[in-house]
């Protein structure tokens, strides 16, 4: 009942808003219970924009996807996405997929310096995000509203290209996340590694006519030496009208914790986004989400 009436409370504010809107999206639906209902709740009570979801991970199933089907309210307007996984622990779905690491694919750092000397095949990277793309739509009877990648993988060359092909093949009318910031910052080493990587992103995008999202937010090193509060301002503050922020709240549990360092954060975002303050924000900076 509390979610509800907290929902219909940010429906209105939604309506009336006047200013930016901006995209709140929570990574990794599928990578364990407590992720998975931490994010319902969040939709529920219309507190994000869209979930990105990883048909990979052993939490994921139809009838997870079933939970996350769009209801009356706010949550009918929660866009998802495909989350392509191409890094461990996970497990790739097509069964020649290379290259692995007992039966895994590679970690992050492997994978980047693979894609970055151009020793990826692209064809079973190009297998692997159709196949991934496919058990998406089996699950939710529909092709994703967008796609990005977990740990940014859809930014590497030779994934990028595949990734792109495999949206116009198999979802025309899907966006792509694009991770440029609006002014990146010497401090945040990730991000602007990260807006590096997305200026050659953004051309292969616009040469096969599939849209971006116009700027991101929400890199951090997951360390609470500053309160989530704060930096959730920092992030959207300058932040362009249809922005993407980034975020990845959760409920910890055993199965994140044998999967994922990012564990106790989760629960910090959780938090914010869920209280009274992340609402107070958002009207203060006259910011509605899209």
């Amino acid at each position: 009942m509390a979610a509800d009436v907290a929902a219909q409370g940010d429906e209105a504010a939604r309506k009336a808003a006047p200013g930016r809107r901006i995209w709140l999206v929570a990574d990794d639906y599928g990578m364990s219970p407590g992720v998975n209902a931490a994010i319902r709740d969040l939709a529920a009570r219309g507190r994000l924009s869209a979930t990105s979801v990883m048909v990979v991970a052993p939490s994921f199933s139809r009838a997870e996807a079933l939970a996350l089907a769009p209801r009356a309210g706010a949550a009918a307007r929660l866009a998802v996405g495909l989350h392509v996984t191409l890094t461990a622990p996970f497990r790739p779905l097509t069964p020649d997929f290379r290259p692995t690491r007992d039966g895994a694919f590679l970690p992050l750092g492997a994978m980047m310096a693979r894609a970055l000397l151009r020793r990826l095949d692209r064809d079973k990277i190009a297998a692997e995000i159709a196949a991934q793309l496919a058990a998406l739509h089996d699950a939710f009877g529909r092709a994703p509203d967008y796609v990005d990648g977990h740990q940014h993988v859809q930014l590497l060359p030779t994934v990028r290209d595949a990734l792109l092909a495999a949206i116009s093949a198999q979802a025309p009318h899907a966006w792509a996340r694009q991770c440029g910031s609006v002014a990146p910052r010497l401090a945040d080493p990730k991000g602007l590694l990260l807006d590096r990587l997305s200026r050659a992103f953004r051309a292969r995008a616009a040469a096969h006519g599939i849209r971006t999202n116009p700027a991101f937010a929400g890199t951090y090193d997951f360390s609470d030496r500053m309160p989530f509060a704060e930096r959730f301002a920092r992030f959207i503050d300058g932040l362009p009208d249809g922005g993407l922020v980034m975020c990845h709240p959760g409920h910890v549990d055993e199965e994140l914790r044998r999967l994922d360092p990012v564990t106790d954060q989760r629960a910090r975002e959780y938090a914010y986004f869920a209280g009274d303050g992340f609402a107070d924000l958002l009207r203060a900076q006259g910011v509605a989400l899209a």
